[in-house]
């Protein structure tokens, strides 16, 4: 059970102390609560821990302070949709907002190889209205040998150059818990000059330790891929124990799966969860189309096999967009041939400008069928 508290309630209040001491009497029942600092307001939760189907819901809402109360299901506790519950299904990070109703495209380069790259990459996003992207400097490999990102050696340009151009959020993968602190750090001694969203890639989805240590830090959002050999439900699992450590800002990757029936795709897409995770859980979607198809291939019409199913994980409701773009794809030390192509990032914009359209378009006639229907 999650009791919500009225907004901006202060520990030190009366009221709020009157009742933790009721909650702390309650036989079997452990308390753990979690406060999430806004800009405007402060929001509180209190979960309710043990066998919680004996409390009434109208009692515990008559509770000092308390403004909702949300009983759980068994599955995905703190990051699930469950009945009656109201919470946001969005958070804000640096200026920008996150939500199951949003978009963003993080357009960038998979992995940081030359700053003159970075900065083209950051100038054109600049120059089409971006905000936000993805920039690789730790890159786990297959193979020993190949290479494995510049590390922290490139974190002072790469968020330098993020400032000069406007860029407020990147997204950036990290693998071991000490890249945490060399990002806050790099971020530091830069003015704090934009933001990232940490990364938790297929292969550390199930990497518990590295999942508990990234969800007990709350300064920056976490973006986790699902496991490309797991099931879905094992993947938002994953998730949970990240916001089960205290991070809440949490949004769920689509990667495709990785299996021999998606030849000649890289991986075989699974785009068409995007609205069973939203359906699940209260976290935004992210979908990874470059990491899918793994290729540049254009189909008869001409439309690049990415851009197709972009496309098709916009119009489900996707809510972010991670791809990669290249400055020149046959340089790229990490996973050229399917990067695009800079100069094809108008044609990309407004290709997904189109496909959300229609996504919007279906809703409201979802939602004028339903009202004909009541």
């Amino acid at each position: 059970m999650i009791l919500v508290l009225s907004p901006d309630t202060r520990s030190d209040s009366s009221e709020y102390k009157q009742l933790m001491v009721h909650l702390a009497n309650l036989p079997g029942i452990s308390t753990r609560v979690h406060s999430e600092v806004g800009v405007e307001q402060t929001l509180t939760e209190v979960y309710l821990i043990g066998n919680t189907k004996a409390l009434p819901v109208e009692d515990m809402r008559n509770l000092p302070c308390v403004e909702q109360v949300v009983r759980i299901s068994e599955e995905y506790r703190v990051l699930g949709r469950h009945k009656d519950d109201h919470r946001s299904t969005h958070f804000d990070y640096n200026g920008v907002r996150f939500g199951q109703d949003t978009l963003n495209v993080f357009a960038g380069l998979c992995a940081v190889d030359t700053l003159e790259h970075v900065e083209l990459m950051m100038r054109a996003l600049r120059d089409n209205g971006q905000v936000c992207t993805r920039m690789g400097a730790y890159k786990p490999r297959t193979s020993p040998y190949s290479f494995q990102g510049h590390g922290k050696a490139c974190l002072p340009y790469v968020f330098e150059l993020a400032g000069k151009y406007g860029i407020k959020v990147i997204a950036m993968e990290i693998t071991h818990e000490t890249h945490v602190e060399e990002i806050r750090d790099a971020l530091f001694r830069t003015g704090n000059a934009t933001g990232v969203m940490l990364q938790i890639g297929t292969r550390n989805t199930q990497n518990f330790e590295l999942l508990k240590i990234v969800g007990r830090q709350q300064d920056f959002p976490v973006l986790i891929k699902r496991g490309f050999g797991i099931t879905l439900d094992e993947s938002l699992n994953a998730a949970e124990y990240l916001a089960s450590e205290g991070n809440r800002k949490v949004v769920f990757g689509l990667r495709g799966m990785k299996t021999n029936m998606a030849d000649p795709h890289r991986n075989f897409v699974d785009f068409a969860h995007v609205p069973v995770v939203k359906r699940l859980t209260r976290m935004p979607v992210c979908i990874d189309p470059s990491h899918s198809v793994g290729m540049r291939a254009p189909s008869p019409e001409g439309i690049l096999d990415i851009m197709h199913v972009t496309a098709q994980g916009v119009i489900a409701g996707a809510n972010m967009v991670l791809v990669d773009f290249h400055p020149v794809p046959n340089k790229a030390l990490v996973d050229g041939p399917q990067a695009l192509l800079i100069k094809e990032l108008p044609l990309f914009l407004e290709d997904i400008r189109i496909a959300r359209a229609a996504y919007e378009q279906r809703t409201a006639l979802i939602s004028r069928y339903q009202e004909a229907e009541s």
